[in-house]
């Protein structure tokens, strides 16, 4: 696969088309990327003893929110006691 036939490089197509329909969902897009780069790099920052304030301070979110969005998820899967 060529760097013009990724899955990113038809995202930043979508970003930057001039219909809504196509850059909302673009939108919609970058907002699941987010979500999942930001659970697999809580998750290895976490698996290395990071703790809830470090994670939270390279986040530049409250050390409670980042607990809140994650900590329940990685306790269900047995990650947090």
């Amino acid at each position: 696969m060529s760097a013009e036939d990724s899955p990113a490089a038809a995202l930043a197509g979508q970003v930057t088309d001039k219909d809504p329909a196509v850059g909302l969902q673009a939108v919609v897009a970058l907002r699941r990327l987010l979500e999942e780069l930001e659970r697999l790099h809580v998750d290895n920052a976490r698996e290395q003893g990071w703790t809830w304030q470090a994670v939270a301070t390279a986040l530049q979110v409250s050390r409670q929110s980042v607990h809140e969005k994650h900590a329940g998820r990685r306790k269900a899967m047995g990650k947090e006691e």
